[in-house]
């Protein structure tokens, strides 16, 4: 498989720009899009490596930088605010970055989201708001799922069972997702935590807390987004 290429670009807000990381698979094509949500640790290594998965796999990515314009500690308390408030300008910024990849030439125009931890519930809050698929990784800081209405796009979510912060919340997410009939294709993963997806977790005080990567957990957790991704970003869906 050929490596996407991975730049550092600028997205206009209404409130100025972001920095944010765009990655283009190769070769020449009209690709479907995925905007990528960091955690809240903020953009890392990790966030570039998923995007680049993602553009991989065919599909235009851009991550988002939400930490962009202050302090790391202001921007957290701005940023989980928006994320509980369903509104705000962390949701302003992933729509902006959703017209980043939609005003491309090389665009389908059909659009995606994924997230991870925090970027994961923003993964949530955006199905409602236009995407057109949402892939949350574990997305925490959130057990009410009951914005998730008629109108929520299509959900492949991945969660860990000795994740001590989205106890029962796999369940819990499928519950809301059936309820309005949305389809989706929710899985818990027995053997890992939180975070399973995130290198940087490998760390060992992050595993005593039950944070911890695992490679062929993400291998799965990604064959299933990208088998529901294929088939719900083709063009005429």
């Amino acid at each position: 498989m050929a490596h996407s290429s991975v730049t550092s670009v600028e997205v206009d807000t209404a409130t100025g720009p972001i920095s944010a990381a765009l990655a283009v698979p190769s070769g020449q094509g009209c690709w479907p899009g995925v905007v990528v949500v960091h955690d809240a640790f903020g953009m890392s290594d990790d966030i570039r490596r998923n995007a680049q998965r993602f553009a991989d796999n065919g599909y235009l990515a851009i991550a988002p930088d939400l930490f962009s314009r202050d302090s790391y500690v202001r921007c957290v308390r701005t940023v989980l605010r928006a994320l509980g408030e369903h509104r705000g300008q962390a949701v302003d910024d992933l729509h902006a970055a959703r017209s980043v990849l939609a005003d491309r030439a090389d665009c389908t125009g059909k659009i995606g989201i994924a997230g991870f931890c925090m970027g994961g519930g923003f993964a949530l809050v955006m199905g409602t708001k236009g995407f057109d698929v949402s892939a949350p990784f574990y997305p925490s800081l959130m057990r009410d799922y009951s914005f998730l209405d008629s109108g929520t796009c299509p959900v492949v979510a991945s969660f860990g069972r000795k994740d001590v912060l989205n106890i029962g919340n796999g369940p819990r997410l499928r519950q809301a997702l059936e309820r309005n009939n949305i389809p989706n294709d929710v899985k818990v993963y027995p053997g890992v935590g939180h975070s399973f997806s995130n290198e940087l977790s490998a760390q060992p005080i992050l595993r005593i807390v039950g944070f911890g990567h695992d490679a062929d957990v993400t291998d799965d957790a990604y064959r299933r987004v990208f088998a529901f991704f294929g088939e719900h970003l083709a063009v005429g869906q």
